[in-house]
């Protein structure tokens, strides 16, 4: 892969539409797309035909309401074709696509909706209720979709595409704003990632150099939709390389996921450490399951601890390559096919990316010395600023190098080790969780007078969230407060964020400004559990 790494150069169209320049021209012939797999196993097979013809109708649904170039729209829809169609017929007007977790409660949709001053929303009958709360309050909404359900209110976004005639869409500019992926931040509201067409255009090199995607694979990437990954991996990669993918609408089950792995026939994997983690803790894994389709396992999100890589590869005979990037730009770091895999490193620079060690002058750090990790360069896969915050944009800059907020260490060869984060951001899972969410969802509850959030180390998670709280005044310690606190941040917050783990406190570490000292509770929690199971990685 060094031949690739020198040689490589960004060749960026002036014009791109992914919708129309990837999907239509792979439409031309008659070949498999995805496989969807629905939560009662039942299955349905797409070709490229089908979801250019679909996502064509839904383009024409939301032109005829309007919707036009550069108007954004939040689509909080779960892993169904619906999903698919929406992000591409968006692309094909020229709109901003704002993926959203279906999880996401009212408080965190508001946010984004008025933030980004969203034009329209495109949600389902799981979410519908959330999203009838905030209507009042998204001040810029003018239309809501739902996806394959009727309600009061809102417009049935697939009956109305099946009647619709196809609108192949417009020719739009490299540098026009395709999407803004909301990630989390430690002491502000979640930022708005934004970043340009040019972007989907760039994750061929991902798909091509690290998936090892080629038209005869058929592809899953696990990831739910929502997140960076999902569009790295589900939607613009794969297909970027004429690959066919598989999309899965039901709850990880390890058992379940090597049953359909194996059924399907898939040959290039992309899981979450959680999930690899999970299975490889079955003892009748080599034993129960046998994937001779299987040939490339990728795995991104944070670091995936050795043992399950080797638990793994003396299961099926595979080696699971690490990956390290962000929702602000890419696949930075890799072991990529054809590599040395030093088992625990996070490899080596990608193709078409300058990334260093840096220090705090913006300067190379030596081998083995640790520093920030920094970007060289404008490559088309960085983004172009964050939504309406110019100084926080600024803030990860130093001098030519945009860093990426980890820090970490380079060896004489040029791999890369990590070291941890050079913020307070939570890696839980395939999650990036910010303290300050659950900190803010916490003191909605009449009990919680102040609290605190970091990342506990956990052997399946990487980190769980925990959360130290101090109690007001008349409310008491117990098992039954902790399970109400949790149920709390459940319902105010997405699911996924809340605390599985509660400490009460009777005071919280603090700077003399009164700023909580995260970093006391962190090397509290790596002290008391252990560092071994503590990572970071995005």
């Amino acid at each position: 892969m060094t031949d690739a790494r020198e040689e490589f150069r960004w060749e960026v169209p002036q014009h791109f539409s992914f919708a129309r320049d990837v999907v239509d021209d792979l439409a031309r012939h008659d070949r498999r797309a995805l496989i969807f797999i629905d939560n009662d196993r039942s299955l349905r097979t797409y070709s490229f035909q089908d979801i250019a013809l679909a996502s064509q109708r839904y383009a024409r649904v939301f032109a005829e309401d309007g919707i036009d170039r550069g108007d954004r729209v939040l689509v909080a829809l779960p892993k169904r074709p619906a999903w698919i169609f929406t992000m591409l017929a968006l692309d094909r007007i020229g709109a901003v696509a704002i993926p959203c977790a279906e999880q996401l409660r009212a408080k965190d949709l508001l946010y984004r909706a008025n933030h980004a001053d969203v034009r329209a929303i495109v949600a389902c009958a799981s979410n519908q209720s959330e999203i009838d709360e905030i209507r009042t309050g998204a001040v810029t909404c003018k239309q809501y979709y739902l996806s394959e359900a009727d309600a009061t209110g809102w417009e049935r976004l697939d009956s109305r595409a099946e009647r619709a005639q196809p609108l192949p869409g417009i020719d739009a500019a490299s540098d026009e704003w395709s999407y803004i992926i909301y990630t989390s931040g430690t002491t502000k509201d979640p930022k708005g990632v934004v970043h340009d067409r040019a972007y989907s255009f760039a994750k061929r090199m991902q798909a091509r150099y690290w998936l090892d995607c080629t038209p005869d694979d058929l592809v899953w990437s696990t990831a739910a939709t929502g997140w960076a990954k999902s569009l790295w991996n589900v939607l613009l990669g794969p297909w970027s390389c004429g690959s066919a993918i598989v999309m899965h609408d039901g709850g990880f089950d390890p058992a379940e996921r090597l049953d359909l792995i194996r059924d399907l026939g898939v040959t290039v994997l992309c899981q979450a450490p959680t999930e690899y983690r999970l299975e490889a803790k079955r003892d009748d894994l080599g034993s129960r399951w046998k994937l001779p389709q299987l040939r490339h396992c990728v795995s991104a999100g944070e670091p995936l601890n050795p043992e399950v890589i080797e638990r793994w590869g003396d299961a099926f005979g595979l080696t699971i390559f690490d990956g390290y990037g962000q929702t602000e730009n890419s696949l930075l770091i890799a072991n990529l096919p054809g590599d040395e895999v030093r088992i625990g490193a996070m490899g080596r620079p990608t193709p078409g990316h300058d990334v260093a060690v840096v220090d705090e002058d913006g300067g190379l750090c030596a081998t083995e010395i640790v520093g920030d990790i920094g970007l060289r360069g404008e490559p088309p896969t960085l983004f172009k600023g964050y939504l309406h915050d110019e100084e926080q944009t600024a803030a990860t800059r130093r001098g030519e190098w945009y860093l990426t907020g980890d820090r970490a260490r380079v060896d004489a060869d040029g791999y890369f080790w990590f070291v941890g984060r050079a913020d307070d951001v939570i890696s839980s899972g395939a999650y990036r969780i910010g303290p300050f969410e659950v900190e803010s969802a916490l003191l909605e509850h009449p009990a919680v007078a102040e609290s605190a959030v970091v990342g506990s180390p956990d052997a399946d998670r990487g980190n769980i969230v925990k959360a130290f709280v101090v109690l007001r005044p008349g409310y008491s310690a117990s098992d039954a407060l902790v399970r109400e606190l949790q149920e709390h941040c459940k319902r105010v917050t997405a699911p996924y964020k809340y605390p599985r783990e509660i400490e009460f406190v009777g005071d919280l570490p603090k700077t003399r400004s009164g700023k909580i000292r995260r970093v006391e509770l962190r090397e509290r929690e790596l002290d008391r559990k252990g560092r071994s199971a503590s990572s970071g990685q995005v």
